[in-house]
């Protein structure tokens, strides 16, 4: 991944005005209530920088969160607006397909909208290993990307777009589908987004 790009995204643009922003993640909020995994659950939102969701889950009294992002810029401005909240959260900056992360340390895996822009197969593959490395076994992974009909760039990059199935069969015969939603994403400008989100477990 380009962090000159994303630190220049994130420079140059208000968060409130990057496309997938959304006020509130409800149907990645719902999934992670639906794992059943409760409030000492450990969770990890690779991409969640520019993210709402950590100010939901702080709110739902989760207590072991990481919000990893590729861009310093992003975490910052996440750190800003949580203000003393934000001594609650583990933060990383790093490139996910080079992170070094704990080894089966996190109960949920949440990435909306990170995994699309991994357009070369070795970039998926790495990807997919960290997963595999850092989730504990039996535990939850949330995964949304744009779906068949939605854009096939965004941010000037372009994306990978995937039906369920396909999303799914990323990951490999180590991961459970449990179910599917397509939603579509209304953005700050005003246009619609399909996103298709996948939750799955692991073993």
């Amino acid at each position: 991944m380009n962090k000159l790009h994303w630190e220049n995204v994130y420079t140059t643009k208000p968060i409130t005005e990057v496309s997938w922003y959304r006020t509130h993640l409800e149907q990645s909020l719902a999934l992670i209530e639906q794992t059943g995994a409760g409030p000492e659950a450990r969770i990890i939102d690779v991409g969640g920088g520019a993210s709402t969701l950590v100010d939901d889950l702080l709110a739902a009294d989760y207590r072991h969160l990481t919000i990893l992002d590729i861009s310093a810029k992003a975490l910052a401005e996440a750190k800003t607006r949580l203000g003393k909240a934000a001594a609650r959260v583990a933060w990383l900056e790093a490139d996910i397909t080079q992170a070094a992360l704990p080894a089966h340390h996190y109960d949920i895996w949440h990435d909306r909208a990170v995994f699309h822009f991994l357009t070369q197969p070795e970039e998926r593959r790495r990807y997919v290993a960290a997963v595999q490395h850092a989730v504990k076994p039996g535990g939850h992974i949330i995964m949304a990307c744009f779906g068949p009909a939605g854009p096939r760039q965004c941010s000037g990059l372009d994306i990978v777009r995937y039906h369920p199935e396909q999303l799914h069969g990323e990951f490999g015969g180590g991961f459970r589908l449990v179910k599917n939603i397509s939603e579509t994403h209304l953005t700050p400008a005003g246009k619609e987004q399909q996103f298709i989100y996948c939750y799955c477990k692991m073993g």
